[in-house]
């Protein structure tokens, strides 16, 4: 709020007083039965907020909540102040190859015992940015050999991106390859086709000669 009245001070915008009626348009004869602070918090801010979860809920499923909210969870920043196991485990739950039955109870107790360690017994992992420093760090003081699990799963997280970048770029090209004129290629000559076309950047340091 406060930065809100300086910036309307700054650019001379007049503030209005929250507990007076609100007034509809430049008209002070048309005011409504509301204060202008129910107006801005419930008509427009509220409103607006219903609007982007409408948004973000039409973008993505519940599979890309779970993964975005585990890797969110799973952030050193501030000293782990967004921890949640339950988020954790869940995120965990998505890679059943890497995380049977038994490998996730041995990831749930690791979990335990390693934000106690991150944040009550050592310095380096108090200030950290981010999920990638965190990889680091767990290397340099070699705690991925004792805490394996949660190791593990930092490095399919840092994957979670790249992967899912990977996955967008693929369907993209895939709409603009197998248009109308081109829907009846096989698999083979679609598959090979779309690695030529998203790694262009590849080949075109590969000359023509070279491919004859």
């Amino acid at each position: 709020m406060e930065e809100v009245c300086s910036f309307c001070s700054k650019h001379d915008i007049a503030i209005p007083n929250m507990d007076e009626d609100y007034v509809i348009g430049k008209s002070k004869r048309k005011r409504s039965e509301v204060s202008y602070l129910h107006h801005f918090r419930v008509e427009v801010f509220y409103a607006v907020i219903d609007l982007e979860l409408q948004e973000l809920n039409s973008r993505f499923d519940v599979v890309t909540s779970d993964l975005l909210l585990g890797m969110a969870n799973l952030s050193p920043v501030d000293s782990f102040a967004n921890f949640d196991k339950n988020k954790i485990m869940k995120l965990a739950k998505y890679y059943p190859s890497e995380f049977d039955e038994n490998k996730l109870q041995e990831l749930a107790f690791q979990l335990d015992s390693f934000i106690v360690y991150a944040q009550k017994c050592d310095s380096k992992f108090l200030n950290l940015k981010g999920i990638k420093d965190l990889a680091r760090v767990m290397v340099e003081t070699k705690v991925d050999q004792t805490w394996t699990h949660v190791y593990l799963l930092v490095k399919l997280t840092l994957i979670i991106p790249v992967a899912t970048a990977s996955v967008e770029r693929a369907f993209s090209s895939m709409k603009y390859i197998k248009n109308d004129l081109r829907n009846r290629m096989d698999e083979d000559f679609l598959n090979n086709y779309l690695v030529c076309y998203i790694e262009r950047g590849i080949f075109k340091t590969v000359s023509n000669d070279a491919i004859v």
